[in-house]
């Protein structure tokens, strides 16, 4: 393992600069926090640049097992550097003193399609933990992809990939520059949308959903646009018993996916 003890080298300035979309669009990178998630990047065998350790770490619960692991993997550079140094690039507040850098992965929504389609889209969301909350559903629910639309929340923010659980690398996270286009050709290959509207024609639960689906979910504020709504061939509702006039959006897209799940389950 190399060892780092200076705030000024290379490797700690690219991990604070990762902090920024702006660095980490430039630069295809992102990293990760925490021994679950580097496991799990291990096992899904992502492409891993650099691991930061701390001169701390085998003494959290777990550490050892990870060091071992590492020592036996030989996957990419290992660095060393004092929990004090750790602490100054950590995004976390209370770090387990393990970090990995990874190559962002671009998944074109043509190569994701299959004959039982399953989508989720995401139209404008705004919260890093919804964002992260709703992959982590996503991928519990068997969602053959979700697809972010320009205006939202970067997959990649530290937030949002700590809400993920390690998600991020189970289910194919599509980037739409154009989302009317893409929801377009979308239809043009039968796949229906229906999106969650507090207009909606229809409860949620009166819908037959079928093979070929795709779930809307817009900001948290806004709800879908004005044009998204237009191109959907279903605008549903959630009911509200109570006097809150809406929902938090990834506990509406929790539902909504597992709707289609319980249907799909039934046969």
């Amino acid at each position: 393992m190399n060892f780092i003890s200076s705030s000024q080298n290379p490797v700690i300035k690219e991990i604070k600069a990762l902090k920024e979309k702006k660095y980490r669009d430039q630069t295809g990178l992102f990293f990760i926090e925490g021994i679950r998630f580097v496991e799990e990047a291990l096992k899904e065998k992502i492409e891993i640049s650099k691991i930061l350790v701390s001169d701390k770490l085998a003494d959290v619960h777990g550490g050892k097992e990870i060091l071992e692991q590492l020592e036996n993997s030989n996957c990419c550079n290992v660095y060393t550097l004092t929990n004090k140094l750790y602490m100054e690039v950590t995004d976390t507040e209370n770090p387990q003193g393990i970090l990995a850098i990874l190559n962002k992965k671009s998944i074109s929504l043509e190569s994701v399609y299959d004959n039982k389609n399953f989508f989720l889209v995401l139209d404008s969301l705004q919260d890093p933990g919804n964002m992260g909350t709703i992959i982590r559903t996503a991928d519990a629910a068997g969602v053959t992809g979700v697809i972010v639309s320009k205006g939202c929340v970067d997959v990649y923010n530290p937030k949002v990939l700590r809400s993920t659980m390690g998600s991020l690398f189970h289910i194919p996270i599509c980037y739409s520059e154009n989302i009317l286009q893409t929801l377009e050709e979308m239809k043009n290959k039968g796949i229906r949308l229906c999106a969650a509207h507090l207009s909606g024609s229809k409860n949620y639960f009166e819908l037959d959903y079928k093979d070929n689906i795709a779930i809307i979910v817009g900001n948290e504020a806004n709800g879908i646009s004005d044009s998204v709504a237009g191109i959907s061939n279903e605008l549903v509702r959630i009911p509200m018993a109570g006097k809150s006039e809406s929902l938090n959006a990834s506990v509406a897209a929790g539902l909504l996916m597992y709707e289609v799940l319980r249907l799909r389950m039934k046969g």
